[in-house]
């Protein structure tokens, strides 16, 4: 599909999944179709989101709770989850949300942004200067893109179901109008939602990093380089050896859909020096050591390093050859096995991978 530059290319793809793919990517990393709760630690918890419609996506989140204050990493996708992240928390502790960090501007990660202050009004937004610029000059023009794509979505999937057809002209199946039937229940609730959404800018920001303290717990935050975005933050629980990393990290499946490759590779390598026991990416997966920071680090590295000598044989070569000189298929299986649906979105996320590593080594 047709990049729009104000819309992250991860959430157009998201995007266009949920307006019309017959069979919606389900890898860990761009389907849930479960709200789940995890106890990290006492009082450290991550929340996994179910999938607002088929093909949208919402940031997991991480719950700290201090003696004098709670802190939490990334909002959602849409309020109503964000608001039963709010009610969990009421039930975890009477303290109230102190900090609300932005890992990135993306807006799956920070559309509940208002919820939290609604909810919490002495609470501060936490992000990069970089990830506050980047909400303010986006918000408006993404909110009338997603507005636009939930209403497609919803003229697509009644039509299917009137029709008895799918958009290619093939019979629709009794699994395809369940699914379509469960999934025009929810735009409605994804429209309203987003007619609704005012965005709620950060209002503490920093370039480099912070140390908050929630009472009897420490939270570093911190800008440890480029990668998804130009202001990916992370948090990082230094006793209890925690780290949640936005974007930077997803898993099992990457979202390499937007980025700064030769950066981002730098910032995995620096991730992977924390010694992290218990990794909480943006989407997907839980992890318990850096092996899959480095797996990704590694990847990328490979991708760069075979884009630029494609490059310096031949300055003209296209990226349609480039990409078709870059195998990745040993590295494939040894992150995803034979899972042949994953392996459809680690195709497309690599795809999209080189093309950004052959954009930035054009610009050398």
């Amino acid at each position: 599909m047709h990049r729009h530059h104000s819309l992250p290319r991860s959430l157009l793809l998201c995007l266009a999944a949920a307006a019309g793919a017959a069979s919606p990517l389900t890898a860990d990393s761009s389907q849930t179709s479960e709200r789940t709760i995890t106890k990290l630690a006492d009082g450290v918890y991550e929340i996994r989101h179910a999938d607002p419609l088929p093909g949208w996506v919402s940031g997991n989140t991480l719950v700290v709770i201090g003696t004098r204050s709670v802190f939490v990493v990334d909002s959602c996708f849409v309020a109503w989850q964000a608001k039963a992240d709010i009610a969990q928390i009421r039930k975890w502790t009477s303290l109230p949300v102190r900090y609300l960090l932005n890992t990135h501007w993306h807006h799956d990660h920070n559309a509940g942004n208002g919820a939290y202050l609604e909810a919490f009004p002495g609470a501060d937004v936490v992000a990069t200067n970089e990830t506050k610029r980047r909400l303010e000059a986006n918000s408006s023009s993404n909110a009338t893109l997603i507005r636009a794509s939930i209403e497609h979505t919803g003229k697509q999937l009644a039509n299917e179901l009137e029709s008895g057809k799918e958009a290619d002209g093939q019979p629709l199946s009794e699994e395809r109008k369940t699914r379509a039937r469960r999934t025009l229940a929810q735009v409605d609730k994804v429209m309203a939602d987003a007619r609704a959404w005012v965005n709620q800018s950060p209002t503490l920001t920093f370039d480099d990093q912070l140390t908050i303290d929630l009472g009897g717990r420490e939270v570093l935050v911190a800008f440890m380089g480029r990668g998804n975005t130009g202001g990916d933050a992370i948090a990082y629980l230094p006793k209890e050896k925690i780290l949640a990393t936005g974007d930077l990290v997803v898993h099992p499946v990457p979202f390499t859909f937007d980025g700064y490759p030769k950066e981002w590779i730098r910032t995995l390598e620096r991730l992977s020096t924390l010694g992290a026991q218990t990794i909480v990416p943006g989407h997907g997966e839980m992890m318990h050591d850096s092996r899959f920071i480095l797996q990704l680090r590694d990847l990328f590295n490979m991708i760069v390093e075979r884009v630029e000598t494609a490059l310096d044989r031949n300055l003209v070569v296209s990226l349609e050859d480039v990409k078709k000189m870059v195998d990745l298929s040993a590295q494939r299986a040894e992150i995803l096995g034979d899972d042949k649906e994953d392996g459809a979105a680690f195709q497309q996320a690599m795809d999209s991978f080189v093309e950004l590593a052959y954009r930035e080594a054009k610009q050398r």
